[in-house]
């Protein structure tokens, strides 16, 4: 099987660089200074990015499924897919007891990284092939067949992502798109992360 991948990084920290350049100016620029820097307040801003979607891969497969047809014959279907896996950190569930403030560096432990999403590209996915045996032409089509064969798709997409490393780059890319809004106020920080509950 063939497949293609191809990480997009950069829209993603575009969006989110203004987001925490909106939330700077529209939060710190009004008179939060940096003497009055606590993480609570912190928290409540990096909850507000909910679900931060930091790593995009766009991976082809080629599907092929067999069936036997009764009383004799076999049908079978390939099926040329283009999907996409989307990971990135739900920020929504960070709470307070979550982060730490000690004048210097800002401690915070996030939830692992996790698939958000995965979905198939439509205009980039079409039956190659789908036939029944020639010797046995009366067998009808499974008109459910196409839809199998998708689902199955989805899940080597997944499957393709995990083994890929997706969930590792997600994580490091939500560290870096935090690490840079506490830069903005002058502040480190350093990261746990938490287990799945």
């Amino acid at each position: 099987m063939k497949w293609k991948v191809a990480a997009v990084f950069s829209s993603f920290l575009l969006l989110l660089s203004l987001m925490i350049l909106a939330l700077y100016i529209g939060f710190f620029g009004r008179g939060f200074g940096f003497r009055r820097f606590d993480s609570a307040t912190v928290v409540t801003q990096i909850r507000q990015l909910n679900q931060l979607v930091t790593v995009r891969y766009t991976i082809q497969r080629v599907v092929g499924l067999t069936e036997e047809k009764q009383p004799l014959g076999e049908e079978s279907l390939l099926l040329m897919v283009e999907g996409e896996a989307l990971a990135g950190v739900d920020l929504a569930g960070v709470k307070p007891a979550d982060a730490t403030y000690d004048g210097h560096i800002f401690t915070i432990s996030l939830p692992p990284a996790r698939i958000l999403n995965v979905f198939i590209d439509e205009k980039q996915t079409k039956v190659w092939d789908h036939h029944v045996t020639w010797w046995t032409p009366w067998v009808p089509y499974d008109p459910e067949m196409e839809h199998r064969a998708r689902l199955s798709a989805l899940d080597d997409v997944r499957s393709a992502a995990l083994k890929m490393g997706i969930l590792d780059n997600a994580q490091r890319n939500a560290q870096a798109a935090i690490r840079d809004f506490l830069r903005a106020v002058h502040v480190d920080a350093q990261f746990k992360t938490r287990n799945v509950d």
